[in-house]
C-alpha cells in the first residue's frame, strides 16, 4: 500500500476508534457500567482489577484496546509489512483518535459554554421586560 493511502487510512480509521472510545467513557448510554466501573476502579482491593476497570473510564486507555480490535479487523499497517507496521499503527492510531477526541472535547465546551451565555442573557432581558413592582 502506498504512503499515501496509508495517511488515509490512517485519519479515517482513528475516527471509529475515537468514536466508541468516547461513546463508552464519557455518553450517557453507557453512564450505569461506566459507574460501576469507576466504583470497581477506585474500590476493588487488587491492583490488576483496579486498573482493569480503570480502562473502561478513562478515552485514552480504552482507545488502546479498540485500536487493537481495529488492527485485528483491518490488518492495517504503517509503513512496515511486518510486525513493525502493526505497532507503528497503533501508536499512530491512537494518537490521532485522541487528537480527535479532544478537538471534540473543546467542541462540546465551546458550545456549552455559549448555550449558558445564550441562556444567561435571555434570563436577563426577560427580567428587564417584567414591571417592577410597586410600594
Amino acid at each position: 500500500m502506498e504512503l499515501s493511502t496509508q495517511i488515509i487510512w490512517l485519519f479515517i480509521l482513528a475516527i471509529p476508534v475515537a468514536c466508541i472510545a468516547w461513546t463508552v467513557t464519557h455518553e450517557e448510554v453507557f453512564k450505569e457500567p461506566r459507574e460501576f466501573c469507576v466504583d470497581r476502579s477506585q474500590n476493588s482491593r487488587r491492583l490488576i482489577e483496579r486498573k482493569f476497570f480503570y480502562l473502561f473510564t478513562c478515552e485514552y486507555c480504552f482507545s488502546h484496546y479498540v485500536t487493537i480490535f481495529f488492527l485485528i479487523v483491518t490488518n492495517f499497517q504503517l509503513l512496515f509489512d511486518d510486525w513493525r507496521g502493526y505497532l507503528i499503527s497503533g501508536f499512530a492510531l491512537v494518537w490521532v483518535a485522541n487528537v480527535y477526541m479532544s478537538l471534540y472535547a473543546l467542541i462540546r465546551i465551546d458550545l456549552k459554554k455559549g448555550r449558558l451565555i445564550t441562556k444567561i442573557e435571555e434570563q436577563k432581558m426577560q427580567d428587564e421586560d417584567e414591571p417592577s413592582p410597586e410600594k
